[in-house]
C-alpha cells in the first residue's frame, strides 16, 4: 500500500522559496509517473509538476519556470523546489504516486490516492 508523507511547507514572502520533500513508500520509484497536486482556499485540486519513468518533467502554466520536481530514488522521496513564490501559490500541496495521464497536459492529471496529509504553503504579498 503506497503511503506518502509530505513535509517542507511554510510561510513566505512573495518572491520566496521552499522546498517541498515526500518520503514514499510502496511505491517503486521509476514505476509509475509521480507528482504534486495542491488545492487553495475554496478551489478544486489541481496538478502542478510531474516526473515519468523516463524522468521527464512537465509543469502546469502557473508553475513552470518557478518550480522544479525532482526525485531521489536512494531516499525513496519526492522533491518540489519553488521560487519565485506569489501570493496564488498559497495552497495545500500533496504528493502523489502513481499519476495517471502525466504524459498529457496538467489538467488531464488525475490523482485518486490514497494522500498524505499534505504540506500548507503560505506566501504573503
Amino acid at each position: 500500500q503506497v503511503q506518502l508523507a509530505e513535509s517542507g511547507g511554510g510561510s513566505v514572502q512573495s518572491g520566496g522559496s521552499l522546498r517541498l520533500s515526500c518520503v514514499v513508500s510502496g511505491f517503486a520509484f521509476g514505476s509509475g509517473c509521480m507528482g504534486w497536486f495542491r488545492q487553495g482556499p475554496g478551489e478544486e485540486l489541481e496538478g502542478v509538476a510531474s516526473i515519468d519513468t523516463t524522468g521527464l518533467t512537465r509543469y502546469a502554466d502557473s508553475v513552470k519556470g518557478r518550480f522544479t520536481i525532482s526525485q531521489d530514488n536512494a531516499k525513496n522521496t519526492l522533491y518540489l523546489e519553488m521560487t519565485s513564490l506569489k501570493p496564488e501559490d498559497t495552497s495545500l500541496y500533496y504528493c502523489a504516486a502513481p499519476v495517471s495521464f502525466c504524459s498529457g497536459a496538467w489538467n488531464y492529471w488525475r490523482y485518486l490516492g490514497p494522500w498524505g496529509q499534505g504540506t500548507l504553503v503560505t506566501v504573503a504579498s
